[in-house]
């Protein structure tokens, strides 16, 4: 299954972005307003629950200097990847768009995908709050 957010635009440089967004503390900001849960494990992971949904336990998978972080499921038992990809429009702003990958059966993936959908989409535009 294959998702992504609008795309948004910050007034900010995209290495201030990259920068917040590999600090896993930050993603507090771009949570929407119905968690539940937020804890910080160590400086690559992060637990969070939103209301009426399962915890869910990301961690810092791979990032490319200012144009890419990749974060993903700490567990197995459902497998995916959120990815923000980072576009430099100038000095002081920069696009920015979350892709969300995941491996689930079709019934999973019907379950999930709305719900998902409206969380990404909420953490791209909550993006000027870093």
């Amino acid at each position: 299954m294959n998702l992504e957010s609008p795309k948004v635009n910050v007034a900010q440089s995209a290495s201030y972005i990259f920068n917040a967004l590999t600090d896993v503390k930050n993603f507090e900001k771009l949570m929407p307003e119905n968690i539940a849960k937020f804890e910080v494990i160590d400086e690559n992971c992060f637990e969070f629950g939103l209301k009426g949904m399962p915890e869910i336990k990301l961690v810092k998978k791979d990032v490319t200097p200012h144009s890419k972080v990749v974060l993903g499921a700490a567990s197995s038992k459902l497998p995916f990847t959120l990815t923000a990809q980072l576009d430099a429009v100038n000095e002081q702003s920069t696009d920015i768009q979350l892709f969300f990958e995941g491996d689930f059966n079709p019934m999973m993936a019907m379950m999930v995908k709305g719900p998902i959908g409206k969380f990404i989409e909420t953490l791209a535009n909550n993006m000027s709050k870093l």
